[in-house]
């Protein structure tokens, strides 16, 4: 079973029907023991970092996520699901993450001159710094889909698997082992895209 995580923060339909396109069809659950059973597991979001993990914890999902990660099952974070794997994130406040990874979560701060709009939505390439078996068949300087005014700010560089440019480089990408996220929607992201959601889930 291919899990995806509902805890009422994500496009969650859209990341289903993207996965039903590619011929891989998922479930939509906040149940913890489903969770466990997954083989696969995806953890979407939209919305604020500080509401995301206190609904989590609410529903006592914190334990089935760092389970499936430690049990090496391939795990996808989507947009605010990459920024909760990390230690802080600095929205409304000092929040405590996930702390899947030792890094941080923090705000565009850019210089007026350059005149880029937070938050930075549209269209933007990526920069493959080292390739994840998810990204197979995609081409450096791909296209995809962001909507975020938060970036992730990982403290082992290594994790990084691609950058993109908005008013400097930021992390738009990890992997590390069975753990994929990304800042972009690949359900967004039209045939490239799907392309990384037809990937992940024929990852074993």
């Amino acid at each position: 079973m291919l899990a995806i995580i509902d805890y009422q923060m994500g496009n969650l339909r859209s990341v289903q029907k993207a996965l039903e396109r590619v011929g891989h069809p998922a479930t939509i659950t906040s149940s913890p023991a489903d969770i466990a059973q997954a083989d696969k597991v995806i953890l979407p979001g939209v919305g604020a970092f500080e509401d995301a993990i206190a609904e989590l914890r609410r529903r006592d999902l914190v334990g089935p996520i760092k389970d499936a990660i430690a049990a090496n099952k391939p795990f996808l974070g989507i947009c605010l699901g990459l920024q909760l794997l990390f230690e802080v994130g600095y929205e409304n406040g000092t929040h405590e993450g996930l702390g899947i990874l030792p890094g941080e979560t923090v705000r565009f701060d850019l210089p007026a001159d350059l005149k880029l709009k937070v938050p930075h939505m549209g269209w933007n390439a990526i920069s493959i710094k080292h390739r994840p078996p998810i990204l197979a068949g995609l081409s450096e300087g791909t296209h995809v889909y962001f909507v975020h005014s938060y970036y992730v700010r990982p403290r082992d560089p290594s994790v990084i698997a691609t950058e993109t440019d908005y008013g400097g480089p930021f992390c738009s990408m990890i992997w590390c082992g069975n753990l994929f996220a990304t800042q972009f929607h690949p359900e967004k992201s039209q045939s490239d895209g799907l392309r990384i959601l037809r990937n992940f889930a024929e990852r074993s």
